[in-house]
């Protein structure tokens, strides 16, 4: 029998650290808060489901990190000025910073449809140009970095003993600690050596004025990596507790915002976190691949809170692998959840709005996300929730049931993807059916009723079956089959969907 617990206030969380490739403690710089900078959109088209796998990961991070008690505070920036956005803007003859910006709120309407809470702050790369021509200076004092004298500024990457320590590179091994994409004749000739990297870019003939700015060293616009280690010392502060981000960022741009925060003097991160791809057929999704999967097109025929569930209920360090297969399993899991949860609604009603909050969660569940976001764990101690909860309530032990149904909430809040929340319960009570089960509704009070006269025929059918009534059963059956309900039957008991 599980045990249950108030987690708030336990301060037992460890996390795997790409850095030290160790699963540590968490050992926040202040007591009871975290801070936390995660990379964010590089606004330059469309976000598709590679970016969300990102912030679904880290949204789960930051509502257990308060579910136990502490303070967070989660920076996540907006890149609206790069080479990429530039080459864009260009070919589709619009300004730069129209171009971003519409793509900036493609992504906030994208993390909003999957229910991701609001960061604390979601600072852009041109609205800190200050501090980052700030860092630059600071780092050509120290003698990490130079200019070439027609307006570029380079890290010299041989400055600092621990290049390369994020990645377990060794310089030598580098050809260059350039992103290909920034990567153009002119940049490259003003450097000491190829593997140096850009601080700051002077400004080209064929790139509008308004992409550049005043410096010291000439007109001009911020390298790629140079807005993290200035707007995550600016929210929050030397050194923090966690930087997260996609694996494909480990190198070189986590790499070069270590380089230039130690250069800086900074300790910056503590706890480096990056969540695994999202690969189709067993390939990491990419453009050159053409299968980058935008995702307002998923959603035109995929439910959002199916979506969160196919990119949320896998541990951050593993791969998803994106198909119609791990779709239907998404839903079908979704279903699960919403079914018990409604049934026992429909018994007692305070379920609905019950403060879930301060609920007790098993000892289980909390063990389990304590162990590197252990999310598969975490379902698991949801499932035998919903068992205990269905054996209550055909044992009709209301009392036990809606505990059982509290606890589910409380789990599932974790996860981001509890079916009676605001969010969710106002979003599939509006859409079109898609399947249902024996034991509730999809949303809707059409369907809700449809389920409790299903379900009284469903219970007709299971007494005809324990009597041996099989004419019985099987004329229930077909009477369902008729108006175009399917019934399945499994060891939890029938569920049934449309057809």
């Amino acid at each position: 029998m599980d045990t249950y617990i108030d987690y708030t206030g336990r301060m037992t969380i460890s996390l795997y650290d790409t850095a030290t490739q160790k699963v540590r403690p968490l050992e926040p710089v202040r007591e009871g808060h975290v801070g936390i900078y995660v990379c964010g959109a590089t606004v330059q088209g469309s976000p598709h489901i590679g970016h969300m796998r990102c912030s679904v990961a880290f949204d789960v991070l930051r509502r257990w990190l308060e579910r136990s008690g502490y303070d967070v505070t989660l920076v996540r920036n907006v890149t609206d000025i790069d080479d990429k956005i530039l080459n864009k803007s260009a070919e589709a003859n619009q300004p730069y910073w129209a171009w971003a910006a519409h793509f900036e709120r493609e992504f906030s309407a994208a993390y909003d449809a999957l229910g991701i809470l609001p960061v604390t702050y979601e600072p852009r790369a041109t609205g800190h140009i200050p501090d980052q021509i700030d860092l630059i200076q600071r780092l050509v004092d120290a003698g990490h970095a130079y200019a070439d004298g027609k307006g570029n500024v380079y890290f010299d990457v041989h400055s600092l003993p621990d290049y390369g320590s994020l990645t377990h590179q060794k310089l030598e091994d580098m050809s260059t600690t350039e992103d290909e994409s920034q990567i153009d004749a002119a940049i490259e000739a003003g450097k000491r050596d190829p593997r140096d990297f850009a601080l700051w870019k002077a400004t080209k003939p064929t790139e509008p004025d308004t992409a550049a700015w005043d410096s010291p060293w000439g007109r001009g616009r911020p390298g790629w990596h140079l807005e993290c280690s200035a707007m995550s010392r600016r929210y929050l502060g030397d050194e923090f507790d966690i930087h997260g981000g996609g694996i494909d960022l480990r190198f070189p741009h986590h790499e070069n915002e270590q380089a230039q925060s130690h250069g800086a003097g900074w300790g910056f991160a503590r706890t480096w976190m990056h969540n695994a791809w999202v690969t189709i057929k067993g390939e990491k999704m990419s453009k050159s691949l053409g299968n980058s999967l935008v995702v307002a097109e998923i959603l035109k025929h995929t439910p959002a809170h199916v979506l969160r569930v196919a990119l949320g209920c896998t541990h951050y360090r593993s791969t998803v692998e994106y198909s119609e297969d791990t779709l239907a399993q998404a839903a079908k899991m979704w279903d699960k959840f919403d079914a018990f949860l409604h049934r026992v609604a429909q018994v007692e009603p305070s379920v609905l709005s019950a403060d879930i909050a301060t609920v007790e969660l098993p000892d289980r569940f909390c063990a389990a996300l304590d162990d590197d976001l252990n999310v598969a764990g975490a379902i698991a101690c949801v499932h035998a929730e919903i068992k205990t909860g269905q054996r209550a309530l055909k044992a009709q032990d209301v009392s036990e049931a809606v505990e059982c149904a509290l606890r589910v909430r409380a789990m599932l809040d974790i996860l981001g993807i509890d079916p009676l929340s605001p969010h969710w319960n106002a979003a599939t009570s509006t859409s079109d059916v898609r399947m249902c089960t024996g034991e509730g509704a999809q949303g809707g009070g059409a369907m809700k009723a449809l389920d409790v006269l299903i379900h009284d025929l469903l219970e007709q059918r299971s007494k005809a079956r324990q009597e041996k009534d099989w004419a019985s059963a099987d004329a229930i059956r077909d009477k369902l089959a008729t108006a175009g309900i399917v019934v399945e039957d499994s060891a939890d008991g029938p569920t049934w969907h449309i057809s």
